[in-house]
């Protein structure tokens, strides 16, 4: 058997344990698998690389329909995330591959940073110690600074869309902090709003905080928009940790400037890494924090989420070995 690991620079692997992995694809009759570990894999080294390949693993390389059909020893893709938007998955259905995708792996981390985002703009303690570096602090005539609005969470209103096992997480730690929780109802085309969910154009109204959750969907993409920003208060944050391509990030720009909303704090854009004239990344948007994709990068959740590949590996060569089929 033969496995190939198409971008192992996206997870990191420096500090962590791949022992996992590589058993993951032993046989029944305990023959040793072969492994082909590539840091990086470019567009155009794709084909030859999973020529012969009997298991793909790919966090971000996509995996095409014609990449697919030039594979004829694949039989299973594993995802190291938890999306699954860069393989065709019809080309893959249609000649009976298995794609695995990894979930439930990201949420201590994830849920950590979420909330780390949300105390930066509660406390603005980055904008804070700025000041203390730039000698403001050292000039005051007084024993403190305070001159930048601090929000006190105890008490306010955090509401969720997307109320998986992430949100659930983000939802507990917000808690503690003596927050209340409201929950957005389902965005699902034609689902019913479940008792104790508030439809979404409701909820922004209400919330202090707005956290972002969800997959992204043809019906998610720009779910926060011009409009909807303009519906939330103007002392209200909006944190997102999901997917970039969830908010209008032109109208994002656009509200800050004009203080529609009091703050964002973003650990996702649309596209990533961003070009150096991304709409967000302009130095006179006010009250905006950004972090590089880096809510996962726990080596913990790294951990997790490598053991979930070879888990699904794993459960694969059972199957196979059984004739019961994919996992």
């Amino acid at each position: 058997m033969l496995g190939v690991f198409l971008d192992t620079a996206t997870m990191g692997p420096e500090d962590l344990d791949f022992s996992g992995l590589r058993e993951a694809l032993t046989g029944p009759d305990n023959s040793l698998p072969e492994w082909r570990f590539h840091d990086q894999t470019a567009p155009a080294q794709v084909a030859a690389r999973i020529a012969e390949a009997d298991v793909v693993v790919t966090n971000k390389v996509v995996l095409d329909a014609g990449l697919v059909a030039g594979a004829p020893r694949l039989k299973l893709i594993c995802v190291s995330a938890t999306g699954t938007n860069n393989v065709d998955l019809d080309a893959a259905a249609a000649r009976g591959i298995p794609v695995c995708n990894v979930r439930d792996y990201a949420g201590a981390s994830l849920a950590q940073h979420t909330l780390a985002l949300m105390l930066g703009l509660a406390t603005r303690w980055h904008d804070y110690q700025a000041d203390v570096r730039a000698g403001v602090w050292s000039q005051s005539p007084t024993f403190c600074l305070m001159h930048r609005p601090v929000m006190e969470l105890a008490g306010k209103t955090l509401g969720i869309v997307g109320y998986g096992t992430l949100g659930r997480a983000v939802a507990t730690l917000a808690q503690a902090f003596g927050m209340q929780v409201k929950v957005a109802a389902s965005l699902r085309p034609g689902a019913s709003v479940e008792p104790g969910r508030v439809p979404l154009d409701v909820l922004l109204a209400e919330v202090d905080v707005l956290s972002l959750h969800c997959p992204l969907t043809d019906d998610t993409r720009h779910l926060i928009g011009a409009a909807q920003l303009a519906a939330m208060k103007p002392e209200a944050f909006l944190i997102n940790t999901a997917r970039g391509a969830l908010i209008d990030e032109a109208a994002l720009a656009s509200a800050l400037r004009q203080g529609e909303i009091a703050g964002a704090a973003l650990d996702v854009l649309g596209q990533e890494p961003p070009p150096a004239d991304h709409v967000l990344l302009a130095p006179d948007i006010p009250n905006l924090i950004i972090t590089p994709h880096n809510a996962w990068i726990s080596r913990e959740c790294r951990q997790r989420l490598l053991e979930g590949v070879a888990d699904n590996i794993r459960d694969w060569v059972r199957g196979a070995a059984t004739g019961r089929g994919n996992p």
